[in-house]
């Protein structure tokens, strides 16, 4: 292949040998069940503490859940998709204006995961932007589509209240002060991922994204509503997620399973790809800033248990994450507590 990327608008008809999964490591798409009890949390709901309760079951049991009536307007979330459709679409030699393979840029578009280290390549084109501060950031996004930064910042600034009501059930879903994780992770920085997966002529040989964890504190995914592809790890088995219409997919991510003291999971998860039909997705991320400390608090700690992890900053463990291959072990793993 050419190009970089693979959002080139010309179908591929076959699969390249660097997209070609192992045997052993292919994603067994037959064996995938549908996930029929995903947890939908209501966030309008009058019973407090029933919210509070199906946040604190689907974080124990899942790591990840649903949210509707989220306060974030229908409006915003079909003109986001809209714009990001319309970004995948401009011509190659545009985008590839913006390509980049090094990680720590603030804003770029590449493919895969990590092109560098891998040997085996992810059916996936992606633009990642830094978003917070916005007055920060916004300057360096993409001009084309003509409406892209303007809808972009709102839309962050929406899931960033989102982001932040949900860390607050959280919480207090755990037992402590509901700013508790909010002030644990200081300022918080956002990021975003752009997702676009092509048509694939063989899905059931490569991945969008291989089966992998969230680095970052909290993930708010935009589903596409037409076509499926995200899937989670529940009990050994992978359940594919079906879109629900006007819905968020929260994900617990590693930092918040280390703040939790191991209660709440960051969940495994993966993205498969289409063979008829090319698949959007935006994800969200909340990060800790780079000053706050991750440590369990004192209130998880107190009754006899000791902290699982040791304390670390966010950027110690991003580097530790970018470095390895994504679907290694769980990254957290290498910050336990050895007593």
């Amino acid at each position: 292949m050419d190009h970089k990327l693979l959002s080139t608008g010309i179908p591929h008809k076959t699969l390249p040998d660097n997209y070609t999964r192992p045997e052993s490591q292919r994603p067994n798409l037959s064996q995938v069940s549908d996930c029929e009890d995903v947890p939908v949390i209501n966030l309008a709901a009058e019973d407090h503490s029933q919210i509070l309760q199906q946040v604190s079951h689907a974080c124990t049991h899942y790591g990840f859940f649903q949210v509707k009536n989220h306060g974030v307007s229908k409006k915003l979330t079909e003109e986001m998709q809209k714009v990001a459709q319309e970004f995948f679409k401009l011509p190659v030699e545009e985008k590839m204006k913006l390509y980049s393979d090094d990680p720590t840029k603030t804003l770029r578009l590449s493919t895969s995961f990590n092109v560098k280290k891998e040997e085996v390549h992810n059916w996936r084109d992606y633009l990642r932007l830094h978003c917070w501060p916005l007055e920060k950031y916004v300057p360096e996004w993409p001009s084309n589509p003509p409406s892209f930064k303007e809808i972009v910042s709102m839309y962050i600034k929406e899931v960033r209240e989102l982001g932040f009501r949900i860390q607050e059930l959280i919480s207090e879903s755990l037992g402590l002060e509901k700013d508790y994780l909010k002030n644990a992770l200081r300022d918080q920085a956002q990021h975003m991922a752009v997702n676009y997966y092509p048509e694939c002529p063989e899905p059931e040989m490569t991945y969008g994204l291989p089966g992998h964890t969230d680095p970052n504190a909290l993930t708010i995914l935009l589903q596409d509503l037409h076509v499926s592809g995200l899937q989670i790890l529940k009990d050994g088995i992978w359940l594919a997620v079906k879109p629900q219409p006007d819905a968020f997919v929260i994900n617990i991510g590693d930092q918040l399973q280390a703040l939790s003291n191991g209660l709440y999971k960051s969940v495994w998860h993966r993205a498969v790809v289409n063979a008829d039909k090319p698949r959007l997705s935006i994800a969200s991320f909340l990060c800790p800033a780079d000053s706050a400390l991750i440590s369990a608090p004192r209130r998880l700690t107190a009754e006899g248990s000791s902290a699982v992890y040791r304390d670390f900053t966010y950027p110690e463990y991003y580097k530790t994450f970018w470095s390895r291959n994504l679907d290694q072990e769980h990254c957290l793993e290498l910050f336990k507590n050895q007593n």
